[in-house]
């Protein structure tokens, strides 16, 4: 017999952790390869979590609504191996062997070191007098010298006592703040949201008043918390700055009006404004290479693959960004059928993990809606974010050979926010006036 540990999948570059959804087996059934164990989610799409071996499911260490780090161990299964792997052999010292330094870029799998005699690699939690440690928790301990021994005075608000990264947070802070030989206990106050690894605010779900009369009291869903929470994470990482401009579009417009049940007819997909707007994008993109980076410390990592999000409003009101990759090898039939194919998955909740990660620049429509413009939050790790605002035939000055005139035109007003850490306002500024004039300037006689 031995036991396999099944770990928390990474399900992208961005992802440090998931929340279990729900356990699709109980300890003692038995189990197939590739089975599906559970289901979990993260801020980016739900997924599903298969068995990495045959056998019987020994133990789940993790609940329902859990939110468990990358690399974790999140459950055991007992196979019919010859080698015997063990949970239950306490690890000694292993908090004086030192962390090493490591990158932004570090995943939670990397962050505790391998010693080459030990028969469970670096994703697997400490186990000491009965307790489960983190890889993340460690590497957090290990930083502030707090010891194994110390560790174990920490009260764990996790599954079966287990100390999370909110309580080594806390304790730390409580440790700084306490001049005492003694540990300070724990305060669970109230709950933290994660905004970067090793960066956290409070925010109070409770209510900051008692409400009288006639009111409704809703509690958000899972999904509005994690877009929630990713909204003040950006705001507290990114100093957005918002650019405004306006296109005439009417060449555009007509275009589109003139071919679209054409189109529709010889590739079987409805053409929209989104995948002109995209079109546009990767040209600008292209010229101005800065706006497709992210921020790392203080380095400045430039993406060559143009990957456009695309933000979709779901059926009950929620938001999601599927990623168009390498968005610049397709033309405009390719894209249409990319924005189509993402924008219906989406709705139909049939997303893999893998379309919304990698985006790099994101266009969201505040126009599909009826809004003039928006101000828009840049979607993390990225530097910038567009919004198309509804389009409209307004009266305005054109100017032509013979002079100026009055004229009827489909005019829209473009928007875009950017980090302004990496992206001053010229750049911002200059590349959104660049998006605008590729639309004005659109070929009303081109071929699709």
């Amino acid at each position: 017999m031995a036991i396999v540990d099944l770990v928390m999948p990474k399900m992208g570059e961005s992802i440090m952790e998931a929340t279990v959804l729900k356990w699709l087996k109980k300890p003692g059934d038995s189990v197939k390869q590739d089975e599906t164990l559970l289901e979990i989610a993260t801020d980016k799409v739900d997924s599903e979590v298969p068995s990495t071996a045959e056998g019987i499911l020994q133990a789940i260490l993790f609940d329902v609504n859990d939110v468990v780090p990358v690399g974790a161990v999140i459950a055991t299964i007992q196979t019919d191996a010859a080698e015997i792997v063990s949970l239950e052999q306490p690890v000694s010292g292993v908090l004086n062997q030192g962390v090493p330094e490591t990158t932004a870029t570090t995943g939670p799998d990397e962050l505790f070191p391998h010693n080459a005699d030990q028969s469970t690699d670096n994703t697997v939690p400490v186990l000491s007098m009965n307790k489960f440690y983190s890889p993340l928790v460690l590497n957090i301990a290990a930083s502030e010298g707090i010891d194994l021994s110390e560790m174990e005075k920490i009260s764990g608000s996790g599954n079966e006592g287990r100390v999370t990264k909110k309580d080594i947070l806390q304790y730390v802070e409580n440790r700084k703040n306490v001049n005492s030989d003694s540990p300070p206990e724990i305060v669970h106050s109230k709950p933290r949201v994660k905004l970067q690894e090793e960066e956290i605010i409070p925010v109070n779900h409770e209510l900051s008043s008692p409400y009288t009369g006639n009111v409704e009291i809703v509690e958000m869903d899972r999904m509005r918390r994690l877009i929630s929470d990713h909204m003040v994470r950006s705001k507290q990482t990114s100093a957005h700055v918002t650019s405004f401009s306006e296109a005439d579009v009417t060449n555009m417009v007509i275009w589109r009006e003139k071919i679209k049940n054409e189109f529709e007819k010889r590739e079987g997909v409805k053409i929209t404004f989104t995948p002109l707007f995209i079109e546009a994008i990767v040209k600008c993109i292209r010229k101005y290479p800065l706006i497709n980076s992210s921020v790392d410390g203080n380095k400045i990592i430039i993406k060559k693959d143009i990957n456009i999000g695309m933000a979709t409003a779901l059926n009950n009101g929620n938001l999601i960004v599927p990623v168009i990759k390498n968005a610049g090898q397709f033309n405009l039939v390719g894209l249409t059928k990319q924005v189509n194919s993402l924008a219906d998955n989406a709705r139909s909740n049939r997303l893999k993990p893998e379309d919304t990660q990698g985006g790099s620049f994101t266009l969201t429509n505040v126009g599909s809606f009826g809004s003039l413009m928006g101000t828009p939050i840049i979607n993390q790790p990225q530097v910038a974010i567009l919004a198309v605002g509804v389009i409209k035939k307004r009266p305005v000055v054109v100017e032509t050979p013979m002079g100026d005139s009055i004229a009827i035109r489909h005019m829209m007003y473009l928007s875009m926010s950017y980090d302004h850490r990496i992206i001053d306002g010229s750049l911002g500024a200059t590349f959104l006036t660049s998006v605008a004039n590729e639309l004005e300037n659109f070929n009303p006689n081109r071929n699709f």
